[in-house]
């Protein structure tokens, strides 16, 4: 027995499918203790957009610690924080004409989607939530309720109240308007739904089998918000910070929400740090009223304001969109065509393979190939059934092709 089989709790999950210990990481290549090389297509589940280890922001963060300046602040007023605040909104709020307060929240995701949903009630002073069939939005008491996965939800050990599960348009509720059934829901006085605070979305289901919402239904439930006085609640976690293209997932769809919730690949280096943008008419705290220690993470503000002028640096997004078509063409002609039982969805540096009628166990076989040959990928979706491709934004091409074609070949391997 190791040590992390000895002192670790079973809670952990991620070393059980990638069981090396691991050392070094560079860009998008992760090394373990004996110096095996793999290719990352996890990528820190989207908290390492920019890569491991990325040059240009690790030097920036070295020269702050090395001037010794602040590394834990509160909320205290700082010279990192100014600089995030001013960055972020010179090159991504204001460009984009969107106006929005910012709160700085604990040091996860779930942090953010819970300040959310405890903003959005005490604003429009309703207690329901509406989320969607295959959403995931967080671990903590208020994110898993509003999360649709049962297993995860079993963990909690108490009920969970206030929310209402809609129907996603996918899968068997593809071709079923979801949205006027929403409308239905609101408007008929014996649907027995109360109407909610907020209606919390994603714009690609990540955890939930990368399933892309409709431009054309995100802009109807935009219209159904504003029509029924329902705040909209974007949970940008995984699939913002430029994983869609755009710095925000949502811009495809040329709509507002009225909060997003932001973590994993802010800071730019991996540096636990969320955040809110509210519109400003709705920021209606009274001072602490929703805190965090590590909320004022200096080093992560550091990161995040160098990660804004990488990005700028390299034209990202046009980055993104050429890796797209690659991935795009990639696995419709050379994985799709294994089978006629697979499935490809997918935007940007964002994909899934879709082999839920193949089953869950032909799917773990892939994903364990994949490792075996270097690869590191991991699986999503109803039953884990859906092989996630999610890699840094910045990878190289070759490396990028290397891993589809150990992709591949972990499906030669495994159907022959």
């Amino acid at each position: 027995m190791n040590i992390f089989e000895e002192r670790e709790s079973n809670v952990r999950t991620y070393c059980r499918n990638f069981p090396d210990v691991f050392h070094k990481a560079v860009g998008s290549t992760v090394y373990s203790e004996s110096g095996v090389e793999f290719i990352d297509f996890l990528a820190g589940a989207g908290a390492l957009n920019y890569g491991h280890n990325n040059q240009y922001i690790k030097q920036k963060v070295i020269s702050y610690l090395e001037s010794d300046a602040i590394a834990h602040g509160l909320d205290l007023h700082t010279m990192a924080k100014r600089d995030f605040l001013e960055k972020f909104s010179e090159a991504v709020l204001i460009p984009k004409k969107l106006d929005y307060k910012i709160q700085f929240c604990g040091s996860t995701g779930t942090n953010a989607v819970e300040a959310a949903l405890k903003l959005a009630r005490k604003v429009k002073q309703r207690t329901g939530i509406f989320s969607f069939m295959g959403g995931y939005h967080g671990m903590t008491l208020g994110s898993l309720a509003i999360s649709s996965n049962n297993g995860i939800r079993l963990g909690a050990g108490v009920t969970s109240s206030h929310v209402t599960f809609m129907p996603f348009p996918y899968g068997y509720m593809e071709n079923f308007d979801t949205i006027e059934y929403m409308e239905t829901v609101l408007t008929d006085v014996n649907s027995g739904v109360e109407k909610p605070a907020a209606i919390i979305f994603e714009t690609v289901q990540a955890e939930g089998g990368v399933v892309v919402a409709p431009i054309e239904w995100m802009q109807r439930l935009r219209n159904l918000c504003d029509r029924h006085d329902i705040l909209l609640i974007c949970d940008d976690i995984q699939v913002g910070c430029g994983r869609t293209g755009p710095f925000f997932s949502f811009e495809r769809a040329n709509i507002v929400p009225d909060i997003v919730a932001i973590s994993k690949s802010i800071s730019g280096y991996g540096f636990p740090m969320s955040l809110l943008l509210i519109k400003p008419e709705f920021d209606i705290w009274e001072p602490g009223e929703h805190t965090g220690t590590f909320r004022g993470n200096q080093l992560a503000f550091v990161g995040a304001s160098a990660a804004i002028e990488y990005r700028e640096s390299i034209n990202l997004e046009y980055e993104v969109k050429l890796k797209e078509s690659f991935l795009n063409t990639f696995l419709n002609e050379e994985i799709a065509c294994l089978s006629e039982k697979i499935v490809i969805r997918g935007i940007g540096m964002i994909w899934g393979i879709d082999l839920s009628d193949r089953g869950a166990s032909f799917a773990k076989a892939i994903a364990q190939r994949c490792y075996e040959l270097g690869l590191i990928v991991e699986r999503v979706g109803r039953d884990d059934t859906v092989i996630k491709i999610l890699p840094p934004l910045n990878i190289e091409m070759p490396v990028l092709r290397k891993g589809c074609s150990i992709i591949k070949q972990a499906f030669f391997d495994c159907i022959n």
